[in-house]
């Protein structure tokens, strides 16, 4: 079980994350590589991510067992600009820093002296050497490009979906609110936010606020780093189960769009609607708004997301692009894996 424990301050200090977080994605992503847990998710990504995988993960593995802790050094707060910014980070790291976490992936086979020991196969990366250290950055770099890039608009889409949906919970009912419509593996009893854990541990944000970190690769219960002394950040899953693919457009899908009721629809998205609001900023019928918001998601300009009978529709990376005049965007990048973020329907008719 996980205690994070909330004080007035901290409450006043929750926020999201403004977009997914590069190096957690693909941290996670390589733990989803190795498992065979959610194949309706993942099975597709899994077997494709493996083709193109040409690249030695030896390291990698090393780093990020199958189970348990991986180093927070790993995933540093800089991830939220892009991987160059990540791992220039990680290029960073203090010797001494990272030696003390390494030696904790050996925390469970203690060397003689009955102190953690670092596993031989990153003792060259503990003692500090430049030459270990970018062979790490390499690794990791080539396993972005061959599993994680080719799917990014598609986890953008997604994280970004989620985070509309926490972003409607935070202006109904403030932050309070907005924990509470954490995934169900989350619970918040004030000033407590309880969550299913491996191990059993208390975190006192102590007057610092909590970064939320929706992940689409995260799969059944939240991540935090290990060093009480970084700031917070809880790292979630997005709730994935069958839905409509984001997917990169066809020119039939296209050719739906013209006209405009459909565009004024596109627009009236902006930063996320129902249905019925969609209707309402467009001034056409909840039918018609349906309808089109229907096509727009075959196009892969829309993502919607469902909960009961409440449905949120947000824009995709795409969809905003477009809108915004820009002809930039990832060519052939698709989103293979189906699913989408769990809605909030309060009022309506997610381990380092």
């Amino acid at each position: 079980m996980l205690r994070i424990h909330f004080s007035g301050n901290d409450l006043a200090g929750v926020r999201m994350a403004a977009r997914p977080d590069v190096l957690w994605e693909t941290i996670l992503s390589f733990h989803r590589l190795r498992d065979r847990r959610g194949s309706t998710v993942y099975g597709e990504w899994r077997s494709e991510a493996r083709i193109r995988l040409g690249s030695e993960t030896r390291i990698l593995a090393a780093l990020v067992p199958g189970r348990g802790y991986f180093p927070d050094f790993l995933t540093p707060p800089q991830g939220i600009l892009g991987l160059d910014e990540g791992l220039d980070a990680i290029r960073a790291t203090p010797p001494s820093r990272l030696h003390t976490e390494l030696a904790l992936i050996g925390a469970e086979r203690p060397g003689r002296s009955g102190r953690p020991a670092v596993p031989a196969a990153l003792r060259a990366l503990a003692d500090g050497g430049t030459e270990p250290l970018g062979r790490l950055l390499a690794a990791l770099r080539s396993y972005h490009r061959a599993a994680v890039e080719p799917y990014w608009t598609g986890i953008q889409a997604r994280v970004e979906a989620d985070r509309a949906m926490r972003g409607r919970a935070l202006l109904d009912g403030g932050a309070g609110e907005l924990l509470a419509s954490l995934p169900p593996m989350l619970r918040w009893r004030s000033p407590v936010l309880e969550a299913d854990y491996p191990v059993d541990r208390d975190l006192h944000l102590d007057g610092r606020g909590l970064l939320l970190q929706p992940s689409y690769f995260c799969r059944g219960t939240p991540v935090v780093l290990r060093d009480p002394e970084l700031p917070p950040v809880l790292v979630y899953p997005i709730t994935h189960c069958e839905a409509p693919t984001v997917r990169a457009p066809g020119l039939p899908s296209l050719a739906k769009l013209v006209g405009h009721t459909r565009s004024a629809v596109l627009s009236a998205i902006g930063d996320g609607g129902t249905t019925s609001e969609l209707a309402r900023r467009a001034g056409v019928s909840v039918a018609s708004a349906s309808q089109h918001a229907g096509v727009l998601r075959e196009a892969g300009l829309v993502a919607t997301l469902r909960h009961g009978n409440a449905v949120l529709h947000t824009l995709t990376p795409l969809g905003a692009a477009l809108l915004g005049g820009g002809g930039a965007h990832d060519r052939g990048t698709r989103c293979d894996a189906k699913g989408y973020a769990r809605g909030y329907a309060r009022n309506g008719p997610v381990t380092s």
